[in-house]
């Protein structure tokens, strides 16, 4: 099994990004994802700036020899609302040399003109075997689980494509920690909870690195306003589940790039897979609900 680095999903300044992958090369990451995924209108690093990163980045992995077999990947916005954004994506699809994560259909389509492979991001709403197909025909080499699917109906899908012999035809990603990207609006959340139009949010959400906590009535995390994303207030932890993972056949877990945070828990998901222990979650901050069919805040 393979450990990948989520593309992050907060609005950081341009040199905190910088910083973030410069760490996240000599990470024990197998897979590095990057690119803005939630919101066109943060600027920090604009369509060329990510290729520019994501090349100088895999030229540092090919000249040094103490890195080897890491794969840069570019990821696409998941919510596209003009033109402009559109030819955004396209150039980012066509840059000749890096594989692409689509989190639109339009960029699966995209993809599929330039007849060039790519993976399914876990914004798609991919739930069953005719989509898995669908996808495979369009040029999908590997797919991201949503996030809200479980244990068994991952079992169930991958059981089918055996049967069906597609399942040598992809990989099969899942996010295993970080903060689940649960929903997408064309509001902006954090704009609002300013008091702010979208149309000028002042590029507030660069405010608050980790996004803004929201409570219900009672007082109870519910869930993350992060631009126009929505993100459960919890931090999802499948590392207990990680064997039981390997076994279905998983090839990657996903670690979402939350904060520096992430490195740690490469490192703790390998060490996981290799000397399996129990961690007590914490169910303060930590849940694991979707995966075993209870409350996704929960902790099973």
């Amino acid at each position: 099994m393979k450990f990948s680095l989520g593309p992050s999903l907060f609005f950081w300044p341009k040199k905190q990004v910088e910083d973030f992958y410069h760490k996240a090369i000599n990470s024990s990451a197998d897979i590095i994802y990057l690119g803005e995924t939630v919101c066109s209108k943060r600027r920090e690093l604009r369509g060329k700036d990510w290729l520019n990163l994501a090349g100088n980045m895999a030229q540092e992995l090919a000249a040094d020899n103490r890195i080897k077999d890491k794969e840069i990947v570019i990821s696409t916005m998941a919510l596209l609302e003009s033109p402009a954004e559109i030819q955004v994506m396209k150039r980012l699809c066509d840059n000749g040399e890096l594989l692409i994560e689509a989190n639109d259909l339009s960029a699966v389509q995209i993809m599929h003109e330039l007849k060039m492979p790519f993976v399914v991001g876990p914004a798609i709403n991919c739930y069953n075997l005719s989509t898995l197909k669908v996808l495979l025909k369009q040029g999908m080499t590997r797919w991201t689980m949503p996030v809200e699917l479980s244990g068994d109906w991952l079992k169930n899908l991958l059981q089918q494509a055996e049967q069906e012999n597609i399942r040598d035809q992809f990989e099969c990603e899942v996010f295993s920690w970080g903060y689940l990207p649960l929903a997408y609006s064309a509001r902006c959340f954090t704009a609002r909870s300013e008091d702010r139009p979208k149309d000028d949010c002042q590029y507030c959400c660069i405010n608050y690195p980790q996004g803004r906590k929201m409570n219900s009535r009672e007082g109870q995390k519910v869930f993350i306003l992060n631009g126009i994303q929505t993100m459960s207030a919890y931090q999802y932890n499948l590392i207990n589940e990680i064997a039981e993972l390997d076994k279905l056949g998983v090839d990657i877990a996903r670690i979402s790039a939350d904060s520096e945070q992430a490195f740690t828990q490469l490192t703790n998901f390998k060490q996981q897979l290799e000397t399996p222990a129990r961690y007590v979650l914490d169910t303060v901050k930590e849940c694991n609900g979707f995966w075993h069919q209870i409350a996704g805040m929960s902790v099973a």
